[in-house]
């Protein structure tokens, strides 16, 4: 009797190890895709603080790729200077974020097809400014402003005749440096800093309206490089929220 109750125990035992090696088996194959997008970037990406979450076109847009996809999108807050860095060390699988496609970011990470077409650069000054700037060469010799870690940056890096290129983590806080005098003019996301002027989120700042853009591209979702299994499968999943319509849904519903 003893004997037949010891096996008994033991098989019940085995029973629950092996339901329990189901429940852990079925979690660990849920397909989740950590998706990083920043804080700072209204109407792309943006902190909602009523509900403390991001949100934003491309928030929006990487939950309905990953749904098309199979996945599910988990949206991790991460500094813009540090989402390519994330996806390179496997804190990201997926970076959904107004980052625009260039040939120095292909080198390090892959891009899928694009999600929005002719982006690129504004020129940010005082609303009280009357210097005509046209191009970047209008501002030789002065303090210019860009966010950390964008395409823009690397441009004024590049043009070499600045007196100064002050860093910010986000357009607000360029824009507040701007109209308080400590620098001459900003380069940034021009549809972003738009919107926020037109909600009135930028104060004394204005968009130069004849400036002639220097880094326009596409927004893109942005993966590990070699990753061309995850970069397929969005990709199809891209087409098919093109082809439903649901992507210029998105792209209306926040006034792009």
């Amino acid at each position: 009797m003893i004997r037949v109750n010891s096996l008994l125990r033991f098989a019940a035992a085995a029973l629950c190890l092996c339901a329990g090696a189901g429940v852990l088996s079925t979690a660990a194959s849920a397909k989740t895709l950590r998706v990083g997008a920043t804080s700072t970037g209204i109407p792309f990406t943006f902190l909602d603080v009523k509900t403390n979450t991001i949100e934003g076109m491309m928030v929006d847009t990487a939950h309905a790729v990953a749904k098309a996809a199979g996945y599910e999108a988990e949206i991790q807050q991460t500094v813009f200077s540090a989402l390519i860095p994330s996806l390179t060390s496997n804190k990201l699988d997926v970076i959904s974020a107004a980052m625009i496609k260039t040939d120095e970011r292909a080198k390090v990470v892959d891009f899928t097809d694009p999600v929005y077409e002719t982006y690129g650069d504004g020129l940010l000054v005082r609303t009280s400014e009357t210097n005509d700037y046209k191009t970047l060469d209008d501002l030789k010799g002065k303090v210019v402003g860009a966010q950390a870690g964008t395409t823009y940056y690397n441009l004024l890096m590049k043009k070499g005749y600045f007196k100064e290129i002050r860093t910010y983590d986000s357009i607000a806080d360029m824009a507040r440096d701007l109209a308080l005098g400590r620098i001459d003019a900003g380069v940034a996301d021009k549809p972003i800093m738009a919107y926020q002027i037109q909600q009135g989120t930028l104060k004394d700042v204005k968009l130069v309206q004849d400036y002639k853009q220097e880094a326009v591209g596409s927004i893109c979702l942005v993966v590990r490089k070699g990753d061309d299994e995850l970069r397929k499968a969005l990709n199809d999943a891209i087409a098919k929220v093109k082809a439903s319509g649901e992507l210029d849904k998105i792209i209306a519903k926040w006034g792009i």
